[in-house]
């Protein structure tokens, strides 16, 4: 079946496009000009365009820029567009124009198109629906609303979900010691509480990482257009568009201190991704240490058994796998990678404009959305359902020859060290090998090896002397 086609119009002259499609000849000039990756903005970035346009439309007619039934117009296509409709009329690549101009004009375009079928009248992409803006000024809003919707509503609900499940976990398995870790070698004994509230202190420091940038995220580039000036733009335009804004959203909207900082740099992007990465890092190292004591189940460490959720292998029958901290930690390595990105494309300010905006807002859009999905599946399929093997610990526990480390005290290093040597050696308790190189009591030797006490610090005292 042959595509059927229609002539449009831009600046450049007229240009072939799709019969069916609500975009222009600028949205298809991008399409024709970047066919590199298939990757389109996100849906989110695009919603958020929407709202900017629909928050703009309202502002411009109460400051009697746009007429009441042409801004009505715009404001309900970008409604249309809030409810997750037409959303195959954005198919422009990532890689575009540095300052987003072609997602832009595509949204201008396709709510110039939709307001104008409502209206019964030409409605502008750039005269009506761009009024009093500028690609230069709404891109880097859109990134800065986005993500602060982002962190608002998704990343940081997750992440305190994902520390209350900590919590919770930590308090019901307090009462458990188990052999702790440095170097990946045997070391003094730590409780499961202790153990899992230093993960939920990682996650709670990153929430509040997150919370400190929040403030700048909600400083706007919006009333800047073209270089930070202004110009076009009523001059009670910046303000009212925040204000709006902050009572569409609930968010603490207001214009940026200097519309020239907002445009020629993506310092808080920056910020709030480097702000991601710690966030990453920290469940990196939950989701390994997971594995590592999921690890087994008979060559292994053992300690814990985490849910099976899926068979783990093609070949070998009965297999299971710790899936769910191995996606979390491919979640942590590509918000690395995605940092890595945004902070090369911050350096691209250059005079007054940041000239790397939609690969800056796909990737801070990315890393928040996964970062957020990854958390609650951490909770859900790995934290809150794991279980305890007791026995593998308590064996290892009593064999442990670090325990001697609550003999220093009471015997000096050199003896402790060569108890410690031969228990291992010998592949004995440590308590049975100190009863026969020491002049202590097996009573006194179960109160000062006793794990539980060595899990809370200080010294334990006996009778004895040294």
């Amino acid at each position: 079946m042959n595509k059927k086609y229609r002539l449009a119009h831009d600046s450049l002259g007229p240009m072939e496009i799709p019969e069916d499609a609500l975009y222009g000849a600028q949205t298809q000039r991008a399409i024709d000009n970047f066919p590199i990756s298939g990757l389109a903005m996100p849906p989110a970035f695009i919603k958020t365009l929407a709202l900017i346009k629909k928050t703009a439309a309202r502002c411009n007619r109460a400051l009697g820029m746009l007429d009441a039934e042409v801004a009505e117009a715009i404001s309900e296509a970008a409604q249309s567009l809030l409810d997750g409709e037409h959303r195959e009329q954005f198919p422009v690549d990532v890689f575009q124009t540095g300052s987003g101009t072609s997602t832009h004009m595509n949204v201008n375009e396709v709510l110039a198109a939709l307001a104008t079928r409502k209206l019964g009248r030409p409605v502008g992409a750039n005269d009506h629906v761009n009024c009093g803006q500028s690609s230069n000024d709404v891109i880097p809003t859109s990134i800065h609303v986005s993500a602060a919707l982002a962190c608002r509503r998704h990343l940081l609900p997750a992440l305190t979900y994902l520390v209350e499940t900590l919590e919770a976990k930590a308090a019901s398995l307090d009462h458990i010691t188990k052999t702790g870790r440095t170097h990946l070698m045997d070391a003094m004994p730590i409780r499961f509480g202790q153990e899992l509230a230093g993960w939920a202190l990682q996650i709670r420091r990153g929430l509040e990482r997150i919370e400190s940038t929040l403030p700048r995220l909600c400083k706007l580039a919006q009333g800047g257009t073209a270089v930070g000036t202004g110009i076009n733009a009523h001059p009670d335009f910046a303000g009212q568009f925040a204000a709006l804004l902050s009572e569409e959203t609930g968010l603490p909207f207001r214009p940026n201190d200097s519309f020239c900082e907002s445009l020629s740099c993506q310092d808080t992007a920056v910020e709030l991704s480097g702000q991601l990465k710690v966030v990453a890092v920290s469940l990196m190292k939950i989701a390994n240490d997971l594995r590592w004591m999921n690890s087994g189940p008979l060559a292994g460490l053992g300690e814990i058994e985490l849910t099976a959720l899926q068979p783990g292998s093609s070949i070998m029958p009965g297999k299971v796998n710790p899936v769910i901290p191995e996606a979390v930690a491919m979640v942590a390595a590509q918000v690395i990678g995605n940092d890595a990105t945004i902070a090369v494309a911050g350096l691209s300010g250059n005079f007054q404009l940041n000239v790397m905006l939609p690969v800056i807002a796909y990737n801070l859009l990315q890393s928040l959305d996964i970062l957020g999905n990854a958390s609650r599946l951490l909770a859900d399929k790995a934290i809150a359902d794991f279980r305890v093997n007791q026995d593998t610990i308590g064996r290892s526990l009593a064999k442990n020859p670090i325990l001697i480390t609550a003999l220093n005290p009471v015997i000096g290093y050199a003896k402790a060290a060569e108890i410690a040597k031969a228990a291992y050696r010998q592949g004995r308790p440590i308590i049975e090998v100190a009863v026969e190189m020491t002049d202590l009591s097996r009573e006194e030797l179960e109160k000062l090896l006793d794990p539980i006490h060595l899990t809370q610090g200080g010294v334990v005292k006996t009778e004895s002397p040294p």
